[in-house]
């Protein structure tokens, strides 16, 4: 009797679940009508496969509207849209299926085709795919989509298990595979070389060439996206050495130089960035970007030219600045003549590009210790008399106050003290920096003494130098005394003591 009334219990529970099991069903791996078709995600939807169509085909569809859809959860959702597009004039309808993982961003097109060819998707299809891909979601590691492979679509993703869908005809043209970042950095090659020729073919269509120069900047953005991360992410430094070895395989680097002119501003500030990051990535602990320029040195030209184009020279200059840490780019510029023209980029009137010029002159003066060294002993003739003259006695106030600030971190350097010796020892050098001594803006004056100091301190001084500092002892420390910096700095306070001390205890001396 007992077991009859489980039975019987067993039994209504299997009657009152079985509804409830095929709802769940249905909604999942089932396909269910969209009510809402003007509903901006599927909008946004429909647009995004008559776009990515355009770009796998080659055609020129415009995209109208979403006629009619279907959604099918699966390891994401499914979308099977019938949508409006004009082709040529003649409005047509297309179903297309786009698989969406808004979580991951990953969006891949697996199937478009005319609408007057059926349905292009099968249940059956459907659940075996489903299957495949939360089998595939298992295999990879949490952070895959992050690698720097790039699904076709531009997305950052794993790769669709749903190329079977439309059958044979289409599983060629939509069979989705991983970029890697050594195929972004072929297919951006690619595209750098189609950007450099286009100009020169006037009979390629415009919108051809409007499509291939926003294709090049996705993926410009893309390679920055792996060598900078984003917001849910870091860079994997895998994806990083991938990039960087095959961007310096072949010239990559000489194509982006030359095309820039030709990118719109967002593409031109990515590729800065690009290029900025890629000097300093290492390949098996080698810096490939050194060995690169090293044969190439000729870019340095380019980039330095660059200065000269008002349009260009912000883009150019960061990109040499990043350049020059690598010791054998900063030794050629520094025994070129290039490194007398940033004496004129430094005054040009434009504020920004001026500033740029010198922020990079102070990067090729400072950066590399020994070489700035051997640059200064065999050239500080015609280097400070051009450095007095065109910097420190400039009209300008602002090109003035960096030039002494720059100054004192060249002479300071221990790396340079033969050089300062020299420098000190020179009645033209003294004269200069006590006129700048006098001027009405603190901030060059307490630059000034930070130089002037070393001509106080030099226990070897020359007897004119000796007698132009007696000669103005009373104005110097009237002056002074008087010099105070806005904050409190006790490390000046003493070092002002000890230039008293020193002035105050000079005797004139009998010139040889």
């Amino acid at each position: 009797m007992t077991s009859k009334v489980v039975f019987i219990l067993l039994l209504s529970l299997v009657v009152l679940l079985l509804p409830l099991y095929a709802s769940a069903a249905a909604r999942v791996g089932g396909w269910s009508p969209i009510s809402n078709v003007t509903d901006p995600q599927v909008v946004e939807i429909g647009e995004f496969a008559v776009s990515e169509y355009n770009k796998r085909s080659e055609s020129e569809l415009k995209f109208e509207t979403v006629v009619s859809g279907e959604t099918q959860v699966v390891a994401g959702t499914n979308y099977r849209l019938t949508v409006a597009a004009n082709d040529g004039g003649a409005r047509k309808n297309y179903l297309a299926i786009v698989w969406d993982k808004p979580w991951m961003k990953f969006r891949n097109l697996t199937s478009f085709e005319p609408a007057n060819n059926g349905s292009c998707v099968s249940t059956r299809g459907a659940a075996r795919r489903e299957a495949s891909s939360s089998a595939s979601a298992r295999r990879l590691p949490s952070q895959h989509h992050h690698s720097g492979s790039l699904s076709s679509s531009g997305y950052g993703g794993e790769p669709s298990d749903q190329s079977d869908i439309g059958g044979a005809k289409m599983k060629g043209l939509f069979k989705s595979k991983p970029r890697t970042p050594a195929d972004l950095v072929r297919q951006t090659r690619d595209l750098l070389l189609y950007a450099d020729r286009s100009t020169s073919l006037p009979d390629l269509r415009e919108s051809k060439r409007e499509e291939k120069m926003a294709e090049l900047s996705r993926n410009i953005r893309d390679m920055k996206s792996i060598l900078y991360g984003n917001s849910e992410a870091e860079p994997v430094a895998e994806a990083c050495a991938q990039l960087t070895q095959e961007f310096f395989k072949e010239d990559t680097l000489r194509l982006l130089i030359t095309c820039l002119p030709k990118l719109n501003l967002e593409a031109r500030k990515d590729a800065t960035q690009v290029v900025a990051n890629l000097q300093r990535q290492q390949v098996n602990s080698r810096l490939i970007a050194s060995d690169y320029l090293e044969a190439n040195i000729d870019l340095m030209d380019v980039l330095i030219e660059g200065f000269e184009n008002t349009d260009m020279a912000l883009h150019y200059g960061a990109m040499f600045r990043e350049c020059i840490r690598h010791q054998i780019v900063a030794k050629y510029v520094l025994e070129s003549d290039h490194v007398k023209k940033f004496f004129d980029y430094i005054q040009l009137p434009n504020f920004d590009i001026a500033a740029d010029a010198a922020a990079t002159f102070k990067e090729l003066l400072t950066r590399h210790k020994s070489t700035v060294a051997e640059f200064l002993t065999k050239n500080e003739d015609w280097f400070f008399a051009d450095y007095n003259s065109k910097l420190l006695e400039s009209s300008n106030y602002i090109t003035r106050r960096q030039a002494i600030k720059l100054l004192g971190d060249i002479l300071l350097d221990r790396s340079n003290s033969a050089v300062m010796t020299k420098y000190v020892s020179s009645r033209d050098n003294l004269r200069i920096l006590m006129n700048l001594l006098r001027e009405s803006s603190k901030s060059i004056q307490i630059e000034a003494f930070h130089v002037f100091k070393l001509f106080a301190a030099n226990q070897n001084k020359p007897a004119d130098i000796v007698n132009i500092l007696v000669a103005n002892r009373s104005k110097l420390l009237r002056l002074l005394a008087d010099l105070k910096p806005d904050k409190e700095d006790e490390r000046f306070e003493a070092d002002k003591s000890q230039v008293l001390r020193e002035i105050a205890a000079l005797e004139p001396r009998d010139l040889a």
